[in-house]
């Protein structure tokens, strides 16, 4: 059984920072490509960042956090991170991992099998 469990959200003034955890089990973690999304209230999901198999691979990021987020991973422990930087208001939302059933980073929701329940980040002004 897969499971991915997110951690690490809470609330921050903006312009500070929070580091996302989401442990992996039920998988061969190395295997697949890692992604973040995140719905706001009242919107649809969107992509925020994804990294190939690799810790050392190929990471993609949506044009709304480019230069403030950074997505790692670390395949001894089954485990993916989102490092955000210099937070703003409009980045409140829930934020999901996921697990895309191909090795390489990709953008798109229908290329992830597995989800997470999702944790909450909340940017107070």
């Amino acid at each position: 059984q897969v499971q991915l469990v997110e951690s690490g959200g809470g609330l921050v003034q903006a312009g500070g920072s929070l580091r996302l955890s989401c442990a992996a089990s039920g998988l061969t973690f190395s295997s697949y490509a890692m992604g973040w999304f995140r719905r706001a209230p009242g919107k649809e999901r969107e992509f925020v960042a994804t990294i190939s198999w690799s810790s050392g691979g190929n990471s993609v990021y949506a044009d709304s956090v480019k230069g403030r987020f950074t997505i790692s991973r670390d395949n001894a422990k089954n485990t993916v991170y989102l490092q955000m930087n210099s937070l703003k208001p409009e980045d409140t939302a829930v934020y999901y991992c996921a697990a895309a059933a191909r090795s390489y980073a990709t953008a798109g929701s229908y290329d992830y099998a597995y989800w997470g329940q999702g944790t909450q980040v909340t940017v107070s002004s």
